[in-house]
């Protein structure tokens, strides 16, 4: 935006030079066809009709330095644009490019949510109402984790580590038992034993 409003300025300033310069040598012309065609009556106004003359190609010489110069300006913001333009392409480009990736992640994100979710029923299915009815209760006081995996000697919820004594407790107690963390509160859901 900014190098096309530069751009509209620096043709505006083109113009008004461009016209500058034609009124400087229409008015050269006149005096010229004036001092051509011996409409001059006196000799001083010979010899300032002349010396406009050379006023004129002077202020003409002046004038077309400066519609050269905002003439590169205007090539030079010209190319900016066409530059500016073409990376503005290319982002946009590679704007929809990075939404359809994020659109094909946020389908795959819903899917696997939907599976999860179905997974989690299922998952659900048999257990205890009163279990699920505590873990409801503590996914809701820890933003929506109600249960948290034992990693050696840490809730994976809280990252704290089990004092020892409740550590033998869990590891005494049958499979079926809920444990909870000292800590956090959540169910502590213990490793697979291997037979």
């Amino acid at each position: 935006m900014a190098a096309q409003t530069e751009q509209s300025d620096v043709e505006r300033e083109v113009a008004k030079a461009e016209q500058d310069v034609e009124a400087v040598r229409q008015r050269a012309t006149r005096d010229r066809q004036r001092l051509d065609t011996g409409a001059v009556g006196s000799a001083k106004e010979l010899e300032a009709l002349q010396h406009e003359l050379g006023s004129l190609a002077r202020r003409q010489s002046d004038l077309e330095e400066v519609e050269l110069d905002a003439m590169q300006r205007l090539e030079d913001v010209q190319s900016r644009v066409v530059e500016l333009q073409g990376r503005s392409a290319a982002l946009a480009a590679e704007q929809a490019d990075l939404e359809a990736q994020r659109d094909v992640a946020f389908a795959e994100i819903d899917k696997d949510s939907d599976y999860l979710a179905g997974e989690r029923v299922r998952t659900a299915e048999g257990l205890p109402a009163d279990l699920m009815t505590l873990y409801e209760k503590l996914r809701a006081d820890h933003d929506g984790v109600g249960a948290a995996a034992l990693e050696g000697v840490r809730c994976s919820g809280c990252r704290l580590e089990q004092t020892p004594m409740e550590l033998a407790r869990i590891a005494a107690a049958p499979p079926d038992e809920v444990h909870r963390c000292e800590e956090c509160r959540r169910i502590l859901v213990r490793p697979a034993v291997r037979a």
